[in-house]
């Protein structure tokens, strides 16, 4: 048997690290615009879900863990920014203001899952104009959620978190291994 994290993210494999070397990593293919939820925390949650289960599929015995993250901004999901207009109105609509980064977990084994989402809000303050126009000109802000990085530049513009700090990188670390340690996998 062997732990599987179902992600492509390099910020994930780092963030598993600190569980346990040792796993591998197998992308799926699930086409996330199929997957529909009543809330933004619902939608972290089902897509972290169809990830793990598409990957579990193809390896049986295997114990793989699905994660996706959403920003969430009054109700409105923010993805990754397809582009620079989609990022700069990411982070006006984010400047000055609390939002939620919502990370969903799922753990598969031998058609056995369980699945939680970890919550935490961020704080940012105002964000000067000329600031995000340089930020959005880095590519920083392209293969992440709500359009920025929380552990790179963007740091300046946090005030504050409540909750997870890593679960804003993308895996609620905590919360994952206990996950893992409910189906024997540490």
């Amino acid at each position: 048997m062997s732990l599987i994290l179902a992600s492509g993210s390099p910020r994930r494999r780092e963030l598993m690290a600190l569980i346990t070397p040792d796993y591998r990593v197998v992308t799926s293919d699930v086409d996330e615009s199929e997957i529909m939820a009543d809330t933004p925390a619902h939608l972290a949650q089902a897509l972290a879900c169809a990830k793990a289960r598409a990957v579990a599929q193809n390896c049986p015995g295997d114990t793989v863990i699905g994660c996706d993250t959403v920003v969430d901004c009054d109700g409105m999901v923010f993805g990754k920014p397809r582009n620079e207009e989609d990022a700069v109105a990411m982070l006006r609509a984010l400047s000055g203001r609390a939002h939620k980064v919502h990370t969903g977990v799922c753990v598969c084994q031998d058609g056995r899952a369980a699945a939680t989402v970890e919550t935490t809000t961020v704080h940012f303050s105002p964000i000067p104009e000329e600031e995000l126009l340089d930020y959005v000109r880095t590519p920083e802000p392209y293969d992440k959620a709500g359009g920025y990085a929380i552990q790179g530049r963007a740091a300046v513009w946090c005030s504050g978190i409540e909750g997870c700090y890593y679960n804003i990188m993308g895996l609620p670390v905590h919360r994952t291994a206990q996950l893992l340690r409910q189906f024997g996998a540490l």
